[in-house]
């Protein structure tokens, strides 16, 4: 899963840019899905079927003659979102507070930009209005911001882990940014493991998943006919 994140203040703009960095997108044959983040309290209007359903019910699913859609009562983490949406690149607007995925920032000034997370040590790849900052650039085309949004978008899990060598996943965002590291210098995404609950992947850092790995091959070599290899084990609960 690669990401990109569109930050910037109320009314600055950001819904027209995620709608067109996407459209853009779909030029160079990619598909993504959006994401966006709010600090609105609710997401459905009121007054609806399903708003008026959700009072009671846990969640709440709608199926339309072209769309679906589901609510939830309470707060979803955005990695646990990504598995529903069918998509190998998220468009993700909102979410100042992110730093796992690389950011446009849509700013009025350089001023706004640097506070936006441009700059040096930050994890803008650009600047979507007047002034660029530092070695990040201004740029307000949108078939070059996609190219750009194509080429370096990429999505750590944000388990700060510090099996990288890094402090943080965000500390390791920002030197990705910078071109001084690699998305594959994650040790969480280079798991020999995998583990998917209800379809949703879980993260697991280096040392969980040596655990994991090493106490299901030791009860398989147990049995007859097991032989090394990869593996696939499925938990119904």
């Amino acid at each position: 899963m690669r990401a990109v994140n569109i930050v910037g203040y109320k009314d600055s703009g950001k819904t027209t840019l995620a709608v067109g960095l996407i459209a853009a997108l779909k030029k160079r044959g990619l598909d993504p899905a959006a994401v966006k983040l709010s600090h609105e309290t609710g997401l459905d209007k009121a007054g609806t079927d399903t708003c008026e359903l959700l009072q009671e019910a846990k969640a709440v699913g709608a199926v339309a003659a072209q769309e679906s859609a589901v609510f939830w009562r309470q707060a979803k983490q955005l990695h646990s979102l990504l598995p529903l949406l069918g998509a190998d690149m998220v468009v993700v607007e909102g979410g100042k507070d992110l730093a796992v995925m690389p950011r446009i920032v849509v700013a009025k000034d350089a001023a706004q930009a640097r506070r936006l997370g441009a700059g040096s040590g930050g994890l803008a790849l650009a600047v979507y209005g007047p002034q660029g900052v530092d070695d990040v650039p201004a740029i307000q085309d949108l078939e070059a911001l996609a190219e750009l949004a194509a080429g370096r978008s990429f999505l750590l899990p944000g388990l700060d882990c510090q099996a990288c060598g890094f402090a943080s996943c965000r500390h390791l965002a920002a030197l990705i940014v910078a071109g001084l590291a690699g998305p594959d210098q994650c040790q969480a995404l280079a798991s020999p493991v995998d583990i998917q609950v209800n379809g949703r992947p879980l993260a697991l850092n280096p040392f969980a998943a040596r655990i994991i790995g090493s106490a299901v091959r030791a009860m398989l070599a147990e049995l007859k006919d097991y032989s090394p290899g990869q593996t696939v084990l499925t938990l119904r609960s």
